[in-house]
């Protein structure tokens, strides 16, 4: 009996690691190498170095513009800040400061992936900004794919002067039925995102920016952080796909979110 009751805790415990193992692997895509940087395309930029609360090295790009406005970009689940090359050029374009930072364990920036640890890392970002003498009321927080659901996070937590989001979706435990066909319990997910939660909490002005043909996250996410979140707020259909969406529409997609920012920062 004594036995069986051993085996039985060595295969739950067995399970749950598999489990955790199983969630980060879905969840986090990251890779180390750094294919392009912004001076690549022309762009002057600084190589930055800063710490977590919790004591980690990350790295991020600061891509300066004659402008009081920065934008913290919050990147999706994989590759690292290399890949955002395109969307950098385009907030750069804007006329605004830039800074994109990799979470733990992508890029250069150390540790291992956790929902907690991006949502560290995040705000590490926000108060290096802070640090520089930005005021908040000029400060942008986007977050795009999972990053959007770090920008919402975040935002809900401190000062800004506007949030945008695109391709966020509303938890994990949802997107899980989406693939799955049913939503796990609560306590089974480790990383669970919970957006629509926390979009509630968000007082600043927010953009949010979906796709009806995502792939990945279905349009009716981005729908129900809209009608979750409190005013001022703007939804944004565009075109494309859940990674190329910002490229297939084009003009429209920089004349909208321009327009946004100069409403609400001056």
């Amino acid at each position: 009996m004594f036995y069986k009751v051993i085996l039985g805790i060595l295969i739950a415990g067995a399970f749950f690691f598999f489990l955790r193992w199983f969630e980060r692997k879905s969840l986090y895509f990251p890779t180390r190498k750094i294919e392009i940087t912004p001076q690549d395309i022309g762009l002057i930029y600084e190589d930055v170095y800063f710490y977590t609360e919790d004591g980690l090295k990350l790295h991020g790009w600061f891509i300066p513009s004659n402008s009081r406005k920065i934008l913290i970009y919050c990147h999706g689940n994989g590759g690292n800040i290399s890949h955002r090359i395109e969307s950098i050029f385009l907030f750069h374009s804007m006329g605004l400061n830039v800074f994109i930072f990799d979470y733990r364990g992508y890029g250069r920036s150390r540790g291992i992936t956790t929902e907690k640890g991006t949502i560290l890392d995040a705000l590490a970002a926000y108060k290096y900004v802070q640090k520089s003498g930005t005021e908040p009321d000029c400060i942008i927080i986007f977050g795009k794919s999972i990053g959007a659901n770090v920008a919402i996070d975040i935002a809900s937590t401190i000062e800004a002067g506007i949030l945008i989001v695109e391709s966020g979706f509303t938890s994990v435990m949802d997107v899980a039925r989406d693939i799955y066909g049913v939503r796990p319990p609560d306590f089974l997910i480790q990383n669970k995102y919970n957006a629509l939660d926390k979009i509630k909490k968000v007082t600043v002005p927010k953009l949010i920016i979906h796709s009806r043909n995502d792939e990945i996250v279905p349009l009716r996410h981005g729908e129900r952080l809209f009608d979750a979140a409190k005013e001022p707020k703007e939804f944004f259909e565009i075109r494309g796909g859940h990674n190329d969406g910002f490229l297939i529409t084009g003009e429209e997609y920089r004349i909208r979110i321009d327009d946004f920012i100069r409403r609400y920062i001056k």
